[in-house]
């Protein structure tokens, strides 16, 4: 494997201006080639007339809001208004209002002051940001409000201040201009036009627009777009995304913090895989230019086929405890709340309706897979699924608990179950299928389903529980309807699986998450018999892992049921519970997941410990010991990543 954090030679090409020997350094830093074309500049208005008369008013106490967009600007207003009135008498007007400051930048403007903002918006901190952070926080309706423009007017924020109420005045203290020597830039267009560069980044939506300026009077527009199709587009923030789609192009990558510092480091990371999946799109006939991730398609290389390659990947090596070249990772809930890309798209579309549509299940499934660098994609579902074509309600509250409507805690209730219908989970197997498609052959795609124990227990306790009464008072006082209805959902779950793998899944995996309530001796009588008749149920051939929570008592019968691979949680000792239950098969695990919220240090030494105990043995697949949690910072996911990948790349 490349190093994590180079671009190993990748020619890339930075529009950055003000801070152009910055970027350099820091390319050049990350092993890449530079190529650094300023393409715009600050024209500060420090005779601006309507920093001064906004200065006037603010001192007269005319305004109750004051919005600072930018650093820059927010230095260049107090420079422009001290020409006319005193800076101290500036200052504690200012003071006096409610300052809304646009993330850190006019945070360090202000602190040089003597201010504070009353408000600051959190990153990614675009317009759409700030007006989300006043909404949920500060009532702007009647109230005269102030806005520090930067660059070109937001016509589209300040319409939507004004139809929540405000009185806006906009403020520019400064605008964009061409640089003053575009021959850099000119050089630049001309080189990608040419498909002589490999990756781009854009650091600031105008550097777009004067791009594309300047590629009109050289008549290179079109060639300019051809150019783009061949090159990693890297993207500062959501902003200069936006605008890329203006013109028509797509951004490959964007950091989950709007820093150059994050951008440069990251599309080091992923840069070299990006390009090769671009390059390879373009060959097989995607339009790259504006493309989603589920229309990638791959080709075999060589004489190896798509599923030869997938066949001998490092995870699927693993789980036939075959020696790999580095240890795989992926994680548990790694397509879920922690990643902006999945809060986006959940703002817009209900769980369920996210889960029952394909294409959206296979775009989240594949975007933690690009974003983090895993080695296996999973499929974007839920284990509860399964209930409804067997005609048990399902539903899941604002807070994505699920509620059962219709618990099952009677024989009757048991009998009155439907049949399961194979066909009714035919958007699973249709996500599978666009998953599979689209992701990198290099990758394995792991379908899945809830274990019968832990489906039926919520199945009978109608949600979540902590003591699991109902489940055991049905196994207790009437064992013969409790095994009914597990061997309903034993069969219910094998069609379902065996489905999931003639969709596209190269291993499965079944979470009985509660497993861990019961005692040895009730896990043998009322689950032993029905986990064994579903792993044997499985596809020969097809890699099956086992993991539940709390589940140290109970790792040899789970390994006694015939799974290839039994997944740890973060209780046991890898090392130990490897060597009871034998070498003869695969593990899995196991950070604790809240290791995923201490420094990168910390994160690395706990990685390495798990890595030391597995001790290069084949058959280990990295994993938390349960699922990541929703408040998880990606960058610590990304530094887990690159942990394990850097460990066992250096023992080759």
């Amino acid at each position: 494997m490349t190093s994590n954090f180079s671009f190993n030679g990748l020619r890339v090409t930075a529009f950055e201006s003000r801070r152009a020997k910055e970027i350099e350094k820091l390319i050049l830093y990350h092993g890449g080639v530079p190529r650094v074309a300023p393409s715009m500049r600050e024209v500060l208005l420090s005779e601006s007339a309507d920093a001064v008369k906004f200065a006037g008013n603010l001192i007269n106490g005319k305004f109750d809001i004051v919005i600072l967009m930018t650093g820059v600007g927010t230095r260049s207003l107090a420079e422009a208004v001290s020409k006319k009135y005193p800076l101290d008498k500036f200052t504690r007007a200012l003071g006096k209002t409610r300052i809304v400051a646009r993330g850190p930048k006019p945070v360090a403007a202000l602190r040089e002051l003597g201010l504070t903002p009353g408000i600051t918006v959190p990153e990614p901190n675009t317009w759409r940001d700030v007006l989300a952070t006043l909404d949920s926080g500060l009532e702007i309706s009647g109230k005269n409000v102030a806005v520090q423009e930067y660059g070109i007017p937001n016509e589209e924020f300040v319409e939507e201040l004004r139809k929540r109420g405000a009185y806006v005045t906009a403020v520019p203290v400064y605008k964009w201009d061409l640089p003053e020597d575009t021959n850099p830039l000119r050089e630049a267009i001309k080189s990608i036009t040419d498909k002589n560069e490999d990756i781009s980044l854009f650091t600031s939506s105008q550097q777009i627009y004067n791009l594309f300026k300047i590629a009109a009077e050289e008549g290179l527009e079109g060639g300019l777009k051809e150019g783009f199709k061949d090159i990693v587009i890297g993207s500062i923030g959501p902003t200069t995304t936006e605008t890329l789609a203006r013109f028509g192009l797509a951004a490959d990558y964007e950091p989950d913090s709007p820093k150059m510092g994050n951008l440069i480091r990251e599309m080091a990371r992923s840069g070299g895989e990006l390009l090769r999946k671009k390059r390879t799109a373009r060959k097989n006939g995607v339009d790259t230019s504006s493309w989603r991730r589920v229309q990638m398609v791959w080709n075999g290389d060589g004489d190896k086929t798509n599923k030869d390659i997938t066949y001998n990947s490092a995870f699927m090596k693993a789980c036939r405890r075959e020696k790999a070249d580095f240890t795989p990772i992926w994680l548990m809930r790694q397509a879920g709340r922690f990643m902006r890309e999945y809060r986006e798209l959940r703002a817009k579309v209900s769980f369920l309706d996210l889960c029952k549509t394909p294409e959206l299940a296979a775009e989240v499934t594949l975007s933690a897979v690009d974003r983090l660098g895993v080695d296996a994609a999973i499929i974007f579902s839920d284990i509860l699924l399964i209930i409804e074509p067997l005609g048990i309600g399902l539903e899941f509250s604002k807070g994505e608990g699920p509620r059962i409507s219709r618990p099952v805690r009677s024989g009757n209730a048991v009998d009155r179950m439907l049949e399961f219908d194979t066909e009714a989970m035919g958007f699973v197997y249709d996500a599978l299928g666009i998953t599979r498609r689209a992701l990198d052959p290099e990758k394995a795609l792991i379908g899945f389903a809830g274990a019968p124990f832990t489906v039926a227990s919520y199945v009978i306790e109608g949600g979540g529980s902590r003591n699991y009464e109902n489940t055991k008072q049905l196994m207790y006082k009437d064992p013969g309807a409790w095994h009914v209805l597990m061997e309903k959902l034993t069969d219910a779950t094998g069609k379902y699986l065996n489905r999931q793998i003639a969709s596209g899944a190269d291993a499965v995996q079944l979470f009985d998450s509660w497993a861990g309530c019961l005692s040895p001796d009730d896990y043998r009588e009322y689950v032993f018999p029905h986990m064994k008749k579903l792993v044997g149920s499985i596809a020969k051939g097809v890699p099956v892992i086992n993991f539940g929570t709390g589940t140290s008592a109970l790792l040899e019968m789970m390994k006694e049921c015939g799974s290839s691979v039994i997944g740890f949680d973060w209780r046991v000792d890898l090392a130990s519970a490897w060597e009871r239950i034998g070498y003869d098969v695969a593990v899995q695990g196991n950070l604790d997941p809240v290791v995923l919220f201490a420094g990168h240090s910390e994160i690395r030494k706990r990685a390495g410990a798990i890595l030391d105990k597995a001790s290069g043995k084949p058959g280990h697949i990295f994993n938390l010991g349960h699922g990541i949690l929703p408040r998880t910072p990606v960058d610590n996911v990304l530094a887990l990543v690159d942990a394990v990948h850097e460990y066992t790349d250096a023992e080759l």
